[in-house]
This record gives C-alpha cells, structure tokens and sequence, in this order.
C-alpha cells in the first residue's frame, strides 16, 4: 500500500505549485491594476495643483512682502499670499482705468511710440499681437475648423487666423493655425475654402483642448 500512495502523494505536492503560480500570478496583476488606478485618481488632481501652485508661487514673487514681527531686522518674516492679491490688484485696476477716455488716448500714444521704436518694435508688437490673439478684442482662434493638409480624406483640427491675403498674392486662400498634440507649438497653413469645415457645433477651447490632447479630451455638447 505505502509503495502505491507514494506517486499519488508526489502528484498532489506537484499540482499545488501551479495552484500558487496562479495565485501569485493574479495577485501581482491585481495589485498592478491598482497601482494603475491610483495613479488615474492622482495625476489629474497632482498635475493641476503643482500648476496651479508654480503660478501662484510666481506671481507672488512679483512682489514679495516681509514683515518683521521679531524685531530683528535681519530676519523679516515672508508673509505669502499679500504679494499674489496685490499683483491681481494692480492688473485689475490697470484694466479699470484703461477704460477711460483720457487714460486709454495716452495708452494708445505710448502703443504707438513703441510700435515705432526701432528694436522694442519688433518685441512688441509680437507680444501684443500674440495676447491679442487669444485674449483682445482681435481674438484669432475663435474659428475651429477641420483642414485637410495632405489627403482629401484626412482632417486635423485646426482655427482660421486670417482671411484676407491679398498681401500674399493669395487671393482664393486663408490662413489656418493647426496646433500640435501635447505640445505648445503648431503649423500654419496656406489653404483654399474648400479644404476646410467649420465647426459650428464646437467652441473653439473645447476644439484647441482636443487637439493640443490628441484627441482624449471629451468635447462638451
């Protein structure tokens, strides 16, 4: 009897080590998908609060305030906070009183005197035509599009930025700003009418969120 039980009790150690196997095998695949999750929930929350935190932390620095409670003058105390509300102030009341008449004409003769100045000129005008673009009055990306580039059956999100292009030569042509995924940086294009469709049932954010995230980003209705 002993030499009969002898295979049958080395089968069953040897059926146990797959059984383990197994188990360690969903084990690490469960913690992994946990792992996975984690970092869903995270990121997202991590990502935009460092963000948000940098450009506070920036703009406070703009103007730093100390206050010396100990009276030692060589050790002031950093209050943080007062020098980001001061700096949000100052823009505000800057917007405030562009608004007027007489402020907003001596604005407009110091626009002007810049735009003129050799070698500001040039820095300027890039920087106030690039704000324009996004925030002024002048806003060039409020057009979403679809273009198709290189094949008729291939569409990229794009945003008319001018439309008259006389100046080129170009009359039966407009020029759109395709942007790149997960990048600040994107083409311009020199194209016909009929290579584009408007997007008239997408904001132009929700267009520029879905194309700068390849995609990803769920366009609101």
């Amino acid at each position: 009897m002993p030499a009969c039980q002898l295979p049958n009790i080395v089968h069953l150690r040897s059926s146990t080590k797959p059984c383990r196997s197994m188990r360690n095998h969903f084990t690490s695949r469960r913690l992994f998908q946990y792992f996975l999750q984690g970092i869903l929930v995270l990121a997202p929350v991590s990502i935009t609060a460092y963000i948000i935190y940098n450009l506070f932390s920036w703009l406070d620095q703009l103007i730093p305030v100390y206050i010396n409670l100990s009276g030692n003058p060589d050790k002031p105390f950093y209050l943080p906070g007062l020098g980001f509300v001061l700096v949000m102030a100052g823009i505000l009341l800057v917007g405030y009183v562009s608004s007027f008449f007489v402020v907003g004409r001596l604005l407009a003769f110091f626009d002007h005197a810049l735009e003129k100045t050799p070698g500001v000129k040039t820095i300027y005008s890039f920087v106030k035509d690039f704000s324009e673009a996004f925030a002024g009055k002048k806003r060039k990306f409020s057009k979403a599009v679809l273009v198709s580039i290189y094949q008729p059956d291939v569409w990229q999100v794009g945003f008319i930025t001018n439309e008259d292009l006389e100046q080129f030569g170009l009359q039966e042509h407009i020029t759109v700003y395709v942007p790149n995924s997960y990048a600040v940086a994107g083409t311009l294009y020199f194209v016909t009418r009929d290579r584009i469709k408007k997007l008239d049932d997408v904001a132009a954010p929700d267009a520029l969120k879905f194309a700068i995230s390849g995609g990803v980003v769920e366009v609101e209705e």
